[in-house]
């Protein structure tokens, strides 16, 4: 018999937003919850970061005039974002960012305890700030503390495969449990999950996300969540050895960037553009806050990634970065550099002779970080890569992160919030409060959902229906791997930052071929069993995607982060999304308006009064 656990709550996921949620919902006086997740130290949150990982929040020093109303509207024109999903990221900013604070996170402030903040990519103000290239992992680490000292149920090396829904509702979840070499289903009843299992990382590769993060997006579309805009992703120049993004100051200090042939003929191929030498290395030094590929910033700091994909996609070359002497056309006395590049080194104190000096006075971690993986920028180049580094788009979800099935609840990337152009750091912020929301609803909400205390007809079906389904997988001849490797590669090639839409199509054909016969013809031990059903949440998740990207190519064209080749020039406005549904066995995707900014008016008295109410 299969085993059946019950909860009031649980959480899927173990980064920084799931550990957030069940945390927030044990202080809001919900006890018999859990969190489930495949592995406590996998994740994007645990194991990723750049040269000083930006958190993004309400300014909070003396010289930066903010206001939850500013911070609200800087959000919602990065295009296709809701106006009450800014509203709420920003409001809740404050609070999500203390919390942070008094778990231990390492914040620095100015000697009189100003929260000092920089500009980060698409932020008019400074509101980025940082506890250095492991910030989602101090996160982390002080939130799982929080959570191990509350005494919470942890499921760890389980899977979830199938969202148990019955009218619109939740009703649990099915899950495969690794208990060393074995592995059996489990079936974890619920009326309120909260899903924070991260991006879709499988779909690519060529990608920046930990390989520990597979994300498992495609059994929440298949349980007929909504997603929005699927199409907008985060591609950036990221090391491939160690996966790091190569953003800030690996940049910023004007490194060479070489390609080798496979005859290891090395060349500096940046200046065999035809472009004056000094507006290239100006091109080098904004990639670092510029980092992620832009089509508004190709004639920009964006050709480097055209250029880096040109030498490795399309000629087969390596590609790395060098920090050990100056490129090409820089001079001793560094006068060489544009205005705005000097001015930045001068006031970093990193006029100095080399990219690996300039990168020692002005980050050193960025250095010991490359170091504690055996990669020594000071005798070695970096190979690299244009690669997937962040989802844009994900679930459908209202200002409390409940998606269009009651109580399911996404939050972290796994949620749609973003739209083409978010500000660089946002997405801990969105984690932090998504997940906070999502907790708060699920205590507060007045009409409370329960579950009977026998199975339903429909639960047991499900269950049946997954029993048969692992009794059949391993008869045939097709390996699990080779699954992953086309699909990812395809990916990566025509559905990157570079997408045609002939290609999109054709990876879409495949998928559609494939998925009715899936688990037929699936060889696998049952230990990779895990393995398996992943393959499958990567083909579903990739059926859902490449359909808003189809829309989007046809519609938008090239946009944020994405050229499409055979696009013109569009003029669809900026407050459109793509929804994505599931119809049947496919998916359609369409344009939706999407909400604007809401226009409270904000007398106490009221305010109070629902306040008070809510809680009741």
């Amino acid at each position: 018999m299969i085993k059946v656990l019950t909860y009031d709550a649980v959480v899927v996921g173990s980064g920084c937003a799931g550990l957030n949620a069940v945390d927030w919902l044990h202080s809001g006086g919900k006890k018999n919850i859990a969190l489930v997740t495949e592995g406590m130290n996998k994740g994007t949150s645990r194991n990723t970061g750049s040269d000083k990982q930006t958190y993004y929040k309400l300014s909070l020093s003396s010289d930066q005039p903010d206001s939850v109303g500013a911070m609200a509207q800087t959000l919602y024109q990065a295009g296709s974002v809701s106006g009450d999903i800014a509203l709420t990221e920003a409001a809740c900013s404050v609070q999500c960012f203390m919390k942070l604070v008094n778990l231990g996170v390492d914040f620095p402030t100015n000697k009189y305890g100003e929260y000092v903040g920089y500009k980060t990519d698409h932020d008019p103000r400074k509101r980025g700030t940082s506890a250095g290239p492991l910030t989602s992992r101090d996160m982390t680490e002080k939130l799982e503390q929080s959570v191990i000292q509350r005494g919470i149920t942890i499921h760890d090396k389980t899977t979830i495969i199938k969202i148990v829904v019955s009218n619109s509702k939740a009703l649990g979840l099915i899950a495969l449990v690794r208990d060393g070499c074995e592995v059996f289903l489990c079936y974890i009843r619920s009326p309120y999950i909260i899903f924070c299992t991260g991006g879709p990382a499988v779909c690519y590769a060529d990608s920046v996300y930990p390989t520990s993060q597979t994300g498992m997006s495609g059994v929440l579309f298949d349980a007929g969540v909504h997603g929005s805009n699927l199409q907008d992703w985060q591609y950036g120049l990221a090391s491939i050895k160690f996966r790091w993004n190569v953003s800030g100051s690996y940049q910023q200090v004007i490194p060479r960037y070489i390609s080798i042939d496979k005859d290891g003929v090395e060349r500096e191929f940046l200046f065999d553009q035809g472009i004056d030498p000094k507006d290239v290395l100006h091109r080098v030094f904004l990639k670092g806050y510029q980092w992620p590929f832009d089509i508004a910033k190709v004639g920009g700091s964006s050709d480097i990634d055209l250029w880096v994909y040109h030498e490795t996609a399309i000629l087969g070359r390596r590609v790395f970065l060098d920090y050990r002497s100056n490129p090409q056309h820089v001079t001793a006395d560094l006068s060489s550099l544009s205005h705005e590049a000097y001015k930045y080194l001068e006031k970093s104190g990193a006029l100095l002779g080399t990219p690996i000096d300039r990168l020692k006075a002005m980050n050193p971690l960025a250095i010991q970080l490359y170091k504690k993986h055996n990669i020594d920028l000071s005798k070695e180049p970096l190979e690299i890569r244009v690669c997937a580094q962040h989802h844009n788009g994900g679930a459908l979800v209202d200002h409390n992160w409940e998606t269009n099935i009651q109580g399911l609840y996404v939050a972290g990337e796994a949620a749609g919030t973003f739209g083409a152009y978010r500000p660089g750091g946002s997405a801990l912020n969105s984690a932090q409060v998504g997940s906070m929301r999502a907790a708060q609803h699920i205590c507060f909400r007045k009409r409370k959902l329960c579950l009977p205390l026998a199975l339903s007809l429909h639960e047991k079906r499900e269950i049946e229906v997954y029993e048969k389904l692992v009794d059949t997988i391993g008869t045939n001849s097709k390996p699990v791997n080779s699954i992953y490797k086309k699909f990812q590669t395809s990916m990566t090639t025509f559905a990157g930052h570079i997408r045609t839409k002939e290609e999109l199509r054709k990876i879409l054909h495949e998928i559609e071929e494939l998925i009715p016969h899936f688990f037929s013809t699936i060889t696998a031990p049952s230990i990779e069993l895990v393995k398996v059903f992943k393959a499958y949440d990567m083909l579903i998740a990739g059926k859902a995607i490449l359909s808003a990207m189809l829309l989007s190519a046809e519609i938008y064209g090239s946009r944020g982060s994405a050229l499409v080749v055979e696009s013109s020039a569009k003029n669809t406005p900026a407050n459109m999304r793509i929804i994505t549904k599931k119809n049947g066995s496919s998916f359609e995707s369409v344009f939706e308006t999407i909400r604007p900014l809401p226009e409270e008016v904000n007398w106490f008295e009221s305010v109070w009064a629902y306040h008070r109410e809510k809680k009741q």
